[in-house]
């Protein structure tokens, strides 16, 4: 999801006035007193990024009547939550790389790559309360909580090839869709939008962040290693079994590839002859069509809302995510 595709997708000029404010605040509440906690906790936040959350809270700001510094520290606080998130998944993946850079465990340990995840979190709920009020800050430890216990449930999760489509969603809801659903609601309670507006924008994104993690599923069976950065397949070679897997592990195909991912750590012809199975079953192809749906169901929820530039972003964001499909299988 690069920066200069989302600039055209989001043709609003105050967006992306704010979206600057964003990046100079998050360099500012992200220093410590000390100088090598500062270094890394800014590690990652100067790697770059997508920056997904704090533009969907820019976008859902311009449904309220007030535009000052809230709705920017909005977005913020729910970047420093998904940025110390990644700090802790890192830890937990024994992940080398994050964004093109090596990842603060792999640069300085586990224990201070832990301990800075847990400094931009405390950060995030500083400026929550300082700038957005008791609610805000209620709703961002509620969606923090969510995110330590889907992160929970994924790991009980890895390597089990007797779990199902349930438990997949479970996952997704807890560690992706409330973090964007905390993001809309958030950027839209700092702008002062009615409740009703606010309820509207939190159930869209809600389904717009399953669709995100249905997408990006999608993504690592379809594309090349050049066009994820990273190799085809790692979610299999992690033990996540997303929901194109799941599917076919209940098709006729399903006792190949459990004797195919029967014995750990997974090959590389392992992996590409899984992923080889779920293509040619058909079950990239449903997890998209179920995330079409979910887009129309999305929609529909936004119907009410006023008719504005903003409105319009909302209804192409899930399109955006779903084309990233179809553009990496064309992509050479």
């Amino acid at each position: 999801m690069d920066s200069p595709r989302l600039e055209r997708l989001v043709p609003i000029p105050a967006v992306w006035d704010r979206m600057t404010l964003v990046e100079r605040r998050l360099s500012e509440v992200s220093v410590s007193d000390y100088a090598f906690l500062t270094e890394i906790a800014q590690h990652l936040l100067l790697a770059g990024g997508k920056r997904f959350r704090p533009l969907l809270a820019q976008v859902a700001g311009e449904f309220g009547t007030a535009r000052d510094h809230r709705v920017v520290d909005a977005g913020v606080a729910v970047e420093l939550i998904h940025v110390g998130s990644l700090y802790h998944d890192d830890v937990i993946d024994e992940a080398d790389t994050r964004r093109g850079t090596g990842s603060a465990n792999t640069n300085w340990g586990n224990t201070i790559a832990i301990l800075a995840g847990d400094f931009l979190m405390a950060r995030a709920t500083e400026l929550a309360a300082e700038s957005l009020g008791r609610e805000a800050v209620q709703l961002l430890s509620r969606t923090y909580a969510e995110l330590v216990e889907g992160q929970t449930l994924e790991l009980q999760l890895d390597f089990d090839l007797g779990h199902g489509p349930d438990d997949y969603f479970r996952v997704v809801e807890m560690k992706t869709a409330s973090l964007i659903r905390a993001s809309a609601r958030v950027g839209a309670m700092a702008a002062d939008a009615t409740s009703e507006i606010i309820e509207a924008l939190s159930s869209w994104a809600w389904e717009l962040g399953i669709i995100f993690q249905l997408t990006d599923d999608a993504l690592d069976l379809v594309a090349t290693d050049e066009y994820l950065g990273k190799p085809a397949g790692s979610d299999i070679g992690e033990g996540k079994f997303t929901l194109p897997l799941l599917y076919a592990l209940g098709d006729s195909d399903g006792d190949q590839i459990r004797t195919l991912l029967g014995n750990r750590p997974y090959g590389e012809d392992e992996i590409a002859d899984t992923i080889a199975l779920i293509r040619s079953g058909g079950h990239v192809d449903r997890v998209l069509d179920e995330a079409a749906e979910r887009a129309r169901t999305a929609a529909g929820v936004l119907e009410d809302l006023p008719r504005t530039a903003a409105t319009s972003v909302l209804l192409d964001l899930a399109d955006y995510l779903l084309g990233q499909v179809q553009r990496a299988r064309t992509s050479p």
